[in-house]
Parts: C-alpha cells; sequence; structure tokens
C-alpha cells in the first residue's frame, strides 16, 4: 500500500508577491544610491553645496524603474503595471514636496550657523555694522503685530462665518458674501495704503508709522481667510446635531454656543492658523505704514517697528563692508520666521486636539 507523503502547505494569497515593506526598501534604497552618485559629481566637480534636490527627484525616478521590473520578475506583468502606477502616484507627490523640501534644506543650510549664536537673539541692529547685532527687536514686532491682528480678526472673521451659517439670508448676506470675495482678492501693498490712509485721516499725522497701523493692514488680509475658513468648518457640522438641541429646548445662540462651535473647533483653529501664516510673511505693508527701524521697540501704538519679513529684506538688500555678515544674518531671519510659523501650526495642532469633541464610547 502506497503511503501518501503530505506536501508543504502554501497560501496562494501571499506565493509570488514581494515581501512586506520592500517597496519602501528600494525607494530608500534609490534616494541612497542617487544620494552617493550625487556626492561624487559633487566632489568631482568641485562645489560647495550639495544637490539634495536632485538627488531625491532621480532617486524617485529610478525607484519607479526598479520597482517596476523587480514586480514583474516576482509578480508578473499585471502585478507590476499596478504597482507602476501607484509608485507614479507617489512620485508626483514627491516632485510636488521637493520645492519645500529644497527651501528647508537651503535655508537651514545657509543660516543654522548664524542663527544659534546667542547675540541673535538678544541684540538689536542699533549701530551694529559688522558681524554683531540680532533680531531680537524685528521677532519682538512681527510678534506683537500679528498677535495684535489675530486680536482684531479671529472676532470679526468668526463672528461673520455664524452669521454667514446660521443666521444669513436675502441680500445681506449675498453682499457680505461678495465682500468677502473681493478682500480675498485684494493685493498687501493696498492694505497697508488704506491702513496708512485710514491713520493720516484720523491722526492728521502725513508721517504717521505704528505697529497698530500695521496690524490692521494684516487684519484686512486675515479676516477674509478667517472668514472662508470658518464658514466652511461651521457648514461641516451636521444639522442633526443643531435639531436634536433645538428639541430640547435649547436656544438657537446657546446651539451654536454649546454644539455648533466645539464641534468645528479643530478646523475653524486651522483655518486661523492658516490665516497668521498667510500674513505673518508680509511686507509691503508693513513697510508702508510701520516703516522700520534698527532699534527695539516694544509699543505698538507710537513709532516706528520692525518685522522679520522687511529685516531680511533690509539685510539682503542693504549690504554693507561685510557682505557676508548681512547675508548670513538675512539667513537667520528667514530660518526664524519659517520656525516661527511651524511652532503656531504645532499649537494649533495641540488646541485642536484638545478642544475637539470626543467621538469615542
Amino acid at each position: 500500500m502506497a503511503v501518501s507523503v503530505a506536501r508543504p502547505m502554501t497560501n496562494s494569497l501571499t506565493t509570488g508577491r514581494l515581501p512586506r515593506g520592500s517597496v519602501w526598501m528600494i525607494l530608500l534604497g534609490s534616494w541612497v544610491l542617487l544620494g552617493i552618485v550625487f556626492l561624487f559629481v559633487q566632489m568631482a566637480g568641485g562645489t560647495k553645496q550639495y544637490n539634495l534636490v536632485g538627488a531625491l527627484f532621480l532617486g524617485t525616478v529610478l525607484f519607479d524603474i526598479l520597482v517596476f521590473a523587480i514586480a514583474y520578475l516576482v509578480e508578473g506583468g499585471r502585478q507590476a503595471r499596478d504597482r507602476l502606477a501607484t509608485s507614479l502616484i507617489a512620485t508626483a507627490f514627491i516632485i510636488a514636496l521637493l520645492p519645500l523640501v529644497s527651501l528647508v534644506y537651503t535655508v537651514l543650510l545657509n543660516g543654522f550657523a548664524r542663527m544659534i549664536q546667542p547675540s541673535f537673539f538678544s541684540q538689536s541692529m542699533r549701530n551694529v555694522l559688522d558681524a554683531g547685532g540680532g533680531a531680537v527687536h524685528a521677532i519682538v514686532g512681527t510678534l506683537e503685530i500679528t498677535g495684535l491682528a489675530t486680536l482684531f480678526s479671529v472676532p470679526i472673521g468668526l463672528l461673520t462665518s455664524i452669521y454667514l451659517v446660521e443666521y444669513g439670508k436675502g441680500p445681506l448676506a449675498r453682499t457680505i458674501t461678495f465682500m468677502v470675495d473681493v478682500m480675498t482678492g485684494i493685493p498687501s501693498i493696498v492694505a497697508g495704503l488704506f491702513a496708512y490712509a485710514f491713520f493720516v485721516l484720523v491722526t492728521g499725522n502725513v508721517g504717521y508709522r505704528s505697529g497698530l497701523g500695521g496690524a490692521v493692514a494684516l487684519s484686512v488680509l486675515m479676516i477674509p481667510v478667517v472668514v472662508r475658513s470658518s464658514e466652511e468648518m461651521l457648514k461641516l457640522v451636521p444639522n442633526e446635531l443643531r435639531e436634536a438641541s433645538y428639541a430640547l429646548g435649547v436656544p438657537k445662540w446657546l446651539t451654536i454656543l454649546k454644539i455648533v462651535l466645539p464641534t468645528s473647533i479643530a478646523g475653524i483653529t486651522t483655518g486661523i492658523m492658516l490665516a497668521i501664516a498667510r500674513v505673518i510673511g508680509e511686507t509691503a505693508p508693513l513697510l508702508i505704514i510701520t516703516g522700520f527701524t534698527a532699534s527695539m521697540n516694544y509699543n505698538l501704538f507710537d513709532s516706528r517697528m520692525m518685522t522679520l519679513p522687511y529685516f531680511v529684506y533690509a539685510q539682503y538688500a542693504n549690504q554693507g563692508a561685510h557682505q557676508s555678515d548681512f547675508v548670513n544674518r538675512a539667513w537667520a531671519g528667514a530660518l526664524t520666521l519659517i520656525l516661527i510659523v511651524m511652532l503656531l501650526n504645532l499649537i494649533a495642532r495641540a488646541v485642536a486636539k484638545i478642544f475637539s469633541p470626543k467621538l469615542g464610547r
């Protein structure tokens, strides 16, 4: 009697497939390989700056070729074409990120060494014509002006969006929506001219300059962004939540305060941070109404104030005898501005996570 030998069991769903995580390994390997190639090219050519963006781009192209070839040999033509389509989508995403990677890499490379010096955050540019000095006066000016502009813009923008979503009907609501759309496309320098003309008419001082004027100019640019983002977030709140609150006898204003706003607080916070990021780097309106100074000024309501965007521009455009010192301060100021925006976004995410409604049971 023949004895049958048990054959090892195989899973038809996993045979002939690439191991899990192999695609990521191919991508990383392609980047490392092209990175080494570009490093040798840099050493052979004698260039000082490493071409990180070029290495990432060509490494991603090599990844598309390798993932298709390896998948074709292991998994067959059909699965190889599927992986190629997926890799091309990832490639498009990576290419879209390359400008951001290039920007962050360049700013870090040129500005980090100057930014970590203690004098950069402890000194102003008063009577400084060499390698000394810092940007503390510009950092303080940027934070104060942007903070005051946020205090102006957020209540106005949020209340406007609440009116448009919860109460607004008819010609008035359509007029407000139209005006918000118009304000969204206003050039930044027009906002500066508006703030300057307003304060000249109020004070009668043709040479009026102050941080308050800069905050008003920035608020003109922030309000439409806050209105639009908050309006869309409020529209996402399900009407069933409002109707359930009304059925319990809760008035409309309290429903908005206790139900609608807490439900949409995460999106509203994100919209506010987008508005802040939109204006914190503005230069033209602040140059008109805020002016510039090399000294420290904490008073928003009196005299000129320096801001980081104009500090970067002034250091690069008005280089003195030691040009490298001015350029290094410009790069350090740009890096500081990027870090401030990044920190604000992290704070916004934390606030949204803390105050967003808990949906777990």
